[in-house]
């Protein structure tokens, strides 16, 4: 008899754990930025003014994390009749950063909507 109060025990302590009304974890509002250039260093240099002006304000940051790198690879005839096997190949980088700040401030928002970025970095902002 006294092992299946323990079991029911066990039962019931499975049932609280899995969240129902009273175990609700509550929803932390995310800015999700995703950061996007041809070059590395002027990409890592704007994802560092971004975390600085973040931080001033005393905002959380998840990241920076590096997204695969999407190559795009061009192959292009050399000429057009004769030599037509002579090939060049090009190609296109596009890096990319992700950054989460976690329960933005309205203060945090404004600055970082204020902030200017060198060009050939592409922002896409989304609220999550």
């Amino acid at each position: 008899m006294t092992t299946t109060a323990v079991h029911s025990k066990k039962t019931s302590a499975k049932a609280s754990t899995r969240g129902g009304a009273k175990g609700k974890i509550p929803e932390t509002q995310r800015l999700r930025i995703r950061v996007r250039a041809y070059e590395y260093k002027i990409l890592d240099a704007s994802v560092r003014q971004i975390m600085d002006t973040a931080l001033r304000y005393d905002a959380k940051i998840m990241g920076p994390i590096p997204l695969p790198t999407q190559i795009t690879k061009y192959t292009v005839n050399r000429s057009a009749f004769i030599y037509k096997d002579a090939r060049e190949q090009f190609e296109m980088r596009i890096h990319k950063r992700l950054i989460d700040i976690l329960n933005p401030t309205p203060k945090v928002i404004e600055a970082l909507t204020n902030l200017t970025l060198p060009s050939g970095v592409n922002i896409d902002v989304k609220m999550m």
